[in-house]
């Protein structure tokens, strides 16, 4: 049975508009994956490490008959054959890809946690989730898209996020 996936993709490194699309077209390629929808690209500040170059970030929906971990495993490839090197944590990097939502499925285990564990809290993930999917429940707790990222926006501002 196929399911709807949404995952969040980003890049500092190199043509980062070119590495965003590079990517779509790789994943949108695998076997047992539809592309749904992509939200628009958003120029972001980076987050964790802040001494690097900004990034551009986006969000697509794919449905798939792969299962959660067959899929992180096909985007770790992506990753990889694009050149990403997992040298320090929230470092530069060519290309990232996170499962965020994978159905109504919530998964807890050291390879793979679902939703993703950090992404309520990140306006780089929130931004274009909501274009393309506001009303998406989460399924840990049924809180939408729009009211986490209402939360956030009150809370913090939007920390220089913007469509390009």
């Amino acid at each position: 049975m196929n399911k709807s996936v949404y995952i969040s993709l980003g890049s500092n490194m190199g043509s980062k508009r070119e590495n965003l699309a590079q990517a779509v077209e790789l994943i949108s390629n695998i076997p047992g994956v539809k592309l749904k929808n992509r939200s628009s690209l958003y120029e972001t500040e980076p987050w964790g490490k802040t001494d690097q170059d900004k990034f551009l970030n986006q969000v697509i929906e794919i449905e798939t008959s792969l299962p959660p971990r067959e899929l992180l495993k096909e985007l770790q490839d992506i990753e990889i054959n694009m050149g990403r090197q997992r040298k320090e944590k929230w470092g530069p990097r060519i290309i990232d890809l996170d499962i965020l939502l994978y159905g109504n499925e919530v998964l807890d285990d050291p390879q793979l946690a679902i939703p993703h564990p950090r992404m309520r809290e990140r306006l780089f993930v929130l931004v274009p989730l909501a274009e393309i999917g506001a009303d998406l429940r989460f399924p840990d707790n049924g809180a939408t898209v729009r009211e986490v990222l209402s939360s956030v926006l009150a809370r913090e501002g939007n920390r220089g996020i913007e469509r390009v």
